[in-house]
């Protein structure tokens, strides 16, 4: 039977529990790596440098895991606010990042629709950008945005609200082809 994070996060925090980290490091570096490259925009090693220090403050700080959020959460959180610093320490660097896809080349409109797509992500306000990824591409709940992002849940569904508008604003031409298909 598998442990859920919380029980291996309580292990990792008592004595030597190196191999319940690990654990937990292969079960969300993945995810955590992924939601650091949407960030960065794209910036692949940037995202694996960030990936890395997050998993570090987390082991050095899972003694402070009290389990009112998941572990899941919390790990994101770790990550958000390593992005958040990075941001302030490099400013120039990840807003000139461009962002790359991985798609096949033989799915054209896939391609252009996830161009339009990430196109107009980049037009929502940063904290727009930030809740509406963690709400509908990661699959947060509200207080778990809330949560990571170090806001009020009020304000997270505002933003996922004006967002989500906004995105139905920007890709219009894609939502009445899809109506008449």
């Amino acid at each position: 039977m598998s442990q859920s994070d919380e029980e291996l996060a309580r292990r990792a925090a008592a004595g030597d529990g190196r191999h319940a980290f690990a654990m937990l490091v292969s079960r969300h570096q993945s995810d955590v790596r992924r939601t650091l490259r949407r960030l960065t925009r794209g910036d692949a090693a940037l995202a694996d440098d960030l990936a890395q220090e997050s998993f570090v403050k987390a082991w050095r700080s899972i003694g402070e895991f009290r389990g009112e959020s998941s572990f899941r959460t919390w790990m994101f959180r770790i990550a958000y606010r390593s992005f958040l610093s990075e941001i302030r320490r490099n400013a120039p660097d990840t807003t000139e990042v461009e962002e790359h896809h991985a798609l096949h080349e033989d799915d054209h409109e896939g391609r252009e629709f996830m161009e339009d797509f990430d196109a107009a992500m980049q037009r929502l306000s940063p904290a727009q950008r930030d809740a509406v990824h963690f709400s509908l591409q990661r699959g947060f709940s509200h207080p778990e945005i809330a949560d990571i992002m170090g806001i009020p849940v009020g304000t997270v569904k505002t933003h996922v609200l004006r967002g989500r508008q906004r995105l139905q604003e920007l890709l219009g031409q894609w939502q009445e082809g899809f109506s008449h298909a």
